[in-house]
């Protein structure tokens, strides 16, 4: 099987939420935003904008009937700016008209006064000042304080890590459109469905159940609209209810980069201590997140960070310390690996500081370091098997570590201004949320009385393959070919209480819960064709559509099967409900088993640095992958080498940058670079691990979502270790991404380029 929506996608058959006919009457909405970062409301003047022709409204805070806040973890944002705006573009009006042209022409009609205050945009800074949106939280495993003593090397340092624009195909849009009683159809391009239900329900003062939500699949997300997809969603539900009219709202690019989220940048100090052979004996990090205005799903974020501050290595004495910063930035939020890049990033810097300070390739301290079996993690979760290394051996041996570290060395002796450098990146990511409750999954599995079947799940579909895995599990499961089988919308009214498409844990979920579905079909089904056929039930199997008994054709068809079911007045319908065994966690005391599973793996990057110009290309990216036993080969592929591209481009090219007060400046694909495919290597090799079924995985499969991202940051240390083979690398301070122009400065320390340009 293929992606189901490959032959669409390509023929421009794929529907979103604007893509199918306007509804008679339809409005749009557009937003009138805060000019400043920081400042406080004095009055609002809309009296120009409700002027413009083809204007039918304009909204206010004053103009919400229910609870006006929203916000996933803490109801901290207004919906509308009404007293003072926190970030640059906040949303203080929502203007509707009768066209997208009248209603940006009503938004620049209005008029504001504020007082504008000093913004802060840096955690530290923000830290300094008591900003901050919860109290400092702390994981401590041993002593670290007493093992600094035991140390041959210590070494400390900061870092300075960037952001990341999503830059999903599809920008944040929604359509609500009224129905009678009070009742609300709401299209909307989110990863979230029961969280934009209940954040409109609360918004418009309705029960939960007049809001339905739809959604049969977005242009991309990656986290990016897990939470912040639902401010749109509101803002289309508050209008249109008050109007009585259909009304959507769509975001320019501009406006989506301006006023949404970003990956959290942070701002971090790390110490490090090991022995003369190179055991880290001790680790300690302090992690300054920048979570913006609003909490978001800041809080959750920084959890995973700390989990993933010690990445895949046994370290006896670790000290983790983070906070989540407040910033006059638009509120940052989900991102594929939701802080778990982040929190890996300062350890693999803390180690490749220290193979500069003792002359030994990172990768051997790695492999020094690389957790076993039965170690138990900084929060209490012990690994339970050694894929781990297994992985780590596969690649090493296939892509030859030691004998492409000597052949880098080789061409960089032989080489004056090119140079070559290698990095290789272990992960070891966990498969759950830590919010314990959100890991429930439920499927509604139809079958027809011609033999056709659709599935629909909590899951939504966004370029990752989830409606493609659910038909190849109903395939498995009932023994018919992928082609009687349709996946649906997911649909609040279908399924309730949805937990967000996030976490890699998509397809585990709402697969299980379908598998239990299917089954729960096939148990009737079975009985069925046992008093047919004479026999016991548990002889009777389905493959290829065909009835089967002890495994021998019985000439009884699947469709055959179906009808005498229906006609037998035995259900041909089921619903499915999974959550995983044996998790739980303390988030108080940070202390549990928050993880179904591990996923695993190892990736090598090989980079070259044009040492006169400052430019640089990634040779290669070759990776041995714990996949357990793949649903989709094709989809599964995919989604490495799509994780394992996003990854290179937050660590290179994709620079965040806002002005002192504010402002984003990289607020356009000209001035944001992401990597394309000439800038990927040519050579991306990815090898999955054989005779490795997950029991916890449906099908026997793994989680493959976010942990390919991780493999990005190899890029980093490839490209900084060709540098350091021209000109030896300050590691006091690591800035990422690692630009051209980072690059240039790394290569030449001592040149002043303002001062020497100039």
């Amino acid at each position: 099987m293929k992606h189901c929506d490959s032959a669409l996608h390509v023929t421009g058959q794929s529907n979103y939420v604007d893509d199918v006919p306007n509804p008679a009457g339809m409005l749009h909405g557009a937003f009138f935003g805060s000019p400043v970062a920081h400042g406080l409301i004095k009055s609002v003047d809309t009296t120009k904008a409700a002027q413009i022709p083809g204007v039918v409204s304009v909204f206010t805070y004053e103009d919400i009937p229910g609870d006006g806040m929203i916000g996933g973890v803490v109801a901290d944002e207004p919906l509308l700016a009404f007293q003072e705006t926190s970030f640059h573009g906040q949303p203080i009006a929502l203007i509707v008209a009768e066209t997208v042209e009248a209603a940006r022409d009503g938004a620049k009609a209005c008029e504001l006064e504020i007082e504008e205050l000093p913004p802060i945009t840096c955690p530290r800074k923000a830290f300094e000042k008591g900003q901050i949106l919860q109290e400092l939280r702390v994981f401590e495993k041993g002593s670290v304080g007493d093992a600094w003593k035991d140390c041959e090397y210590i070494i400390s340092g900061s870092v300075d890590l960037g952001g990341q624009e999503h830059l999903y195909l599809e920008t944040n849009r929604s359509r609500a459109i009224p129905k009678e009683d009070d009742q609300i159809l709401i299209y909307s391009s989110t990863q979230s469905p029961s969280a934009v239900q209940k954040e409109v329900a609360s918004v418009l003062g309705l029960p939960m159940h007049k809001i339905e939500i739809d959604v049969k699949r977005l242009g991309g997300g990656f986290g990016g609209k897990e939470d912040q997809a639902t401010h749109w969603a509101c803002h289309a539900a508050l209008a249109s209810q008050l109007l009585k009219r259909p009304v959507q709202v769509v975001l320019s690019r501009a406006d989506d980069m301006r006023m949404t989220g970003k990956r959290h940048p942070y701002k971090q100090d790390y110490k490090i201590g090991l022995d003369a052979k190179g055991n880290i004996l001790a680790y300690d990090v302090f992690h300054y997140q920048n979570s913006g205005a609003f909490m978001d799903l800041s809080n959750p974020v920084l959890e995973r960070t700390c989990l993933h501050s010690t990445n895949a290595y046994a370290i006896p004495n670790v000290r983790i310390s983070a906070v989540p910063c407040r910033t006059h930035l638009p509120s940052n939020t989900a991102f594929r690996g939701f802080g778990g890049p982040q929190g890996m990033f300062p350890i693999e810097v803390a180690i490749d500081a220290a193979s500069k300070q003792m002359g030994l390739p990172a990768w051997k301290i790695q492999e020094i370091n690389l957790a076993k079996k039965n170690y138990v993690f900084h929060y209490g979760q012990e690994l339970e098997d050694d894929r781990l290394s297994r992985c780590w051996d596969e690649a090493a041996r296939a892509f030859e570590f030691e004998e492409t570290q000597n052949r880098v060395e080789a061409f960089n002796s032989e080489n004056r201004f090119k140079k070559k450098g290698l990095a290789v990146m272990p992960v070891c990511f966990g498969i759950s949320f830590t919010k314990t409750f959100f890991n429930q999954g439920s499927s509604l599995v139809h079958v027809y009385t011609d033999g056709s079947v659709s599935v629909a799940t909590g899951g939504i579909e966004m370029g990752q393959g989830v409606s493609s895995n659910m038909i190849e599990i109903c395939s498995r499961s009932l023994g018919i070919p992928v082609s009687q089988i349709k996946s649906n919308s997911t649909n609040t009214s279908r399924i309730a209480n949805i937990s967000p498409s996030a976490a890699s844990a998509t397809t585990d979920l709402n697969g299980n819960a379908t598998i239990i579905a299917c089954n729960k079909i096939l148990d009737g089904m079975k009985q069925v064709a046992a008093e047919d056929l004479g026999c016991d039930s548990s002889v009777i199997s389905i493959e290829n559509a065909k009835v089967l008994k002890d495994g021998t054709d019985t000439g009884l068809s699947w469709n055959d099967l179906v009808s005498k079911t229906y006609m037998s007045r035995v259900p041909l319908m089921a619903h499915g409900f999974y959550t995983p065994p044996n998790i739980h966690f303390d988030g108080v005391k940070g202390y549990g088993r928050p993880f179904h599973y591990y996923t695993y793996g190892a990736c090598v990057v090989e980079a070259t640095v044009d040492c006169l110009r400052g430019v640089y290309k990634i040779d290669s990216a070759r990776l041995t992958h714990d996949l357990g036993r793949g649903i989709i080969p094709s989809v599964d592929l995919g989604q490495v080498e799509g994780g394992l591209a996003q990854g290179i481009g937050w660590v290179t090219l994709e620079e965040l940058k806002f002005s002192e007060d504010g402002r984003l400046l990289s607020n356009a694909l000209s001035t944001y670079k992401c990597p394309d495919g000439d800038f990927l290597p040519d050579n991306m090799d990815v090898r999955f691990l054989e005779n490795a079924d997950n029991p916890g995985g449906p099908l026997g499969s793994k989680a493959v979502g976010e942990p390919p991202f991780m493999y990005g940051i190899a890029a980093f240390f490839a490209i900084r270790n060709a540098i350091h083979a021209f000109s030896p690398v300050n590691t006091s301070e690591t800035v990422c991404p690692m630009t051209p122009e980072q690059t240039l400065k790394l290569l030449y320390p001592n040149f002043s380029f303002s001062e020497d340009i100039a």
